[in-house]
């Protein structure tokens, strides 16, 4: 009987460990790699199943409060050939559309190169084809950035895209329509 306590102690400190390894996450430079890569993600939206009003971590409520009006974000440098434009349009106190997109100098989407398209989905398992749409569809439906997931295989974008629609949302609370520039960080070759 003493046997199978630690025998079924053992292994399930075992399985712990490989659930905690799995979740750990792999940090690896993605310079070398599609600027965006990993595996795709159907699901965008985190679901919340309970919401605790003792809680000691405060949230912000990116719901509250709203002016109508459009936001606009830009950057002002490109990075791979590309600059982020991110404009959301408040209606009714709510997010009713999110237009977050990569541009290049001639304003095409890099939505539509279809060339890095396929690239970054033979590397990664998704592309900007797919995820940009997925976010956008993503922060409509939460009304919140803290919610939206971060897309797999577009890790970067990802957080590039709840970072700016953070301050976006923070620009409606004020009703501060005027565009906001980023003077984002770019990376030598």
């Amino acid at each position: 009987m003493k046997m199978k306590k630690i025998i079924s102690s053992v292994t399930l400190l075992a399985l712990s460990t490989l659930v905690l390894a799995a979740c750990g996450g792999d940090k690896k430079d993605d310079t070398k790699t599609a600027k965006d890569s990993s595996a795709s993600s159907s699901s965008v939206v985190k679901t919340e199943t309970s919401k605790s009003s003792t809680s000691s971590e405060t949230k912000t409520d990116a719901k509250a409060d709203l002016k109508d009006g459009e936001y606009t974000l830009e950057e002002k440098n490109e990075s791979n050939g590309y600059r982020t434009v991110f404009t959301i349009v408040v209606k009714d106190g709510k997010i009713s559309e999110s237009k977050y997109d990569n541009i290049n100098k001639d304003g095409e989407s890099k939505t539509a190169d279809t060339k890095y398209n396929k690239m970054m989905k033979d590397k990664s398992g998704t592309s900007p084809d797919i995820f940009i749409p997925e976010l956008n569809k993503a922060l409509v439906e939460a009304q919140d950035p803290e919610v939206v997931d971060t897309v797999s295989g577009a890790t970067s974008s990802s957080e590039t895209f709840k970072d700016y629609a953070k301050q976006l949302v923070e620009a409606a609370k004020k009703g501060d329509t005027a565009k906001i520039e980023i003077d984002n960080k770019v990376e030598k070759k």
